[in-house]
């Protein structure tokens, strides 16, 4: 158990705060281990090593994230337009986008199916994530769902020193209604239905979170992203893996130009994620950070009942 929870258990959540520890952590720590909820969400084991990028890009701009196992290549869809070009979408992007990916993938795993309910269920989801749908909520999911609907994506992973490349959409059909009247209801269409092949490759590799800490999480995609890579790495850990900075800043900071701006955030976006994974065992040096083998995020059984 992490530090910050010991000191919640020992002197409660006013005692934390008390000890000038960022609140914004003792919070996420405070209720992950007040949470009785419970709840598995999944994620294939590609998007914990490669995720999609935090802020918006150019509508025609592509995205890409070379680690040293996995490079990851999303390109925008177009939209098409009577009497003119096709527009350009842009590529999927921030939290809203990680919350949507989640609850498709979530879904699959649970009921072993390609298609996923949408409309109430998706928005039920998202409640239970804390998010409250209202406007700007209504505006940035249907646009991220649309983002997500029209993109192209691939994988490219080399593991064992065998490669595999993985061309793909992540959905057959879209996940919203192309003319919306402003009606709740009617924003999405009833089913979604993941692609064949992400869907094998999920099923595959599969990588189990807590929906208590996605919770915690919701508004922040660093944090989300880090909180994925450390449920994917530590439990499998023999021995502790030294990363240096500018590694992580391959996979976690490509929108940052400088190492010591990226290195900041990072750190604060670290300390939220492993307030939500209180088994999680890592160090920061100057150098970077080293993993040790951890307990997992979610128990085995757990995991395999869900």
């Amino acid at each position: 158990m992490g530090t910050v929870h010991k000191i919640i258990e020992a002197h409660g959540r006013r005692g934390a705060l008390s000890m000038d520890i960022d609140r914004r952590v003792v919070d996420a720590a405070a209720d992950f281990m007040a949470d009785e909820e419970g709840g598995i969400g999944f994620l294939f084991s590609g998007w914990a090593q490669a995720a999609l990028p935090h802020k918006r890009l150019p509508d025609d701009a592509p995205w890409q994230v070379q680690t040293e196992r996995v490079m990851l290549l999303v390109q925008p869809g177009r939209r098409a337009v009577r009497d003119s070009a096709p527009v350009p979408i842009g590529v999927p992007y921030g939290s809203r986008a990680r919350l949507i990916m989640l609850y498709l993938q979530t879904e699959a795993i649970r009921t072993n199916s390609r298609e996923v309910e949408l409309g109430k269920s998706l928005r039920s989801w998202l409640a239970k994530m804390d998010i409250a749908w209202g406007g700007k909520t209504v505006k940035d999911v249907r646009e991220q769902a649309e983002r997500i609907s029209h993109c192209s994506l691939s994988f490219q992973i080399n593991q064992g020193g065998r490669g595999a490349l993985l061309n793909q959409h992540i959905v057959d059909t879209a996940l919203f209604l192309d003319s919306d009247d402003g009606a709740q209801g009617s924003l999405f269409l009833e089913k979604a239905k993941l692609s064949e092949s992400f869907f094998e490759q999920l099923k595959r590799h599969p990588v189990p979170l807590q929906e208590a800490a996605i919770r915690r999480l919701n508004a922040s995609s660093m944090a989300l992203d880090i909180y994925c890579w450390l449920a994917y790495r530590l439990h499998v850990l023999e021995k502790p893996c030294p990363i240096t900075w500018l590694a992580l800043k391959a996979q976690f900071g490509t929108g940052f130009n400088r190492l010591d701006h990226f290195r900041a955030t990072f750190q604060q976006n670290l300390e939220l994620a492993m307030a939500v994974y209180p088994e999680a065992k890592v160090v920061a040096s100057p150098a970077g950070l080293t993993l040790h083998p951890s307990r997992p995020a979610v128990p085995p059984k757990l995991a395999a009942v869900r």
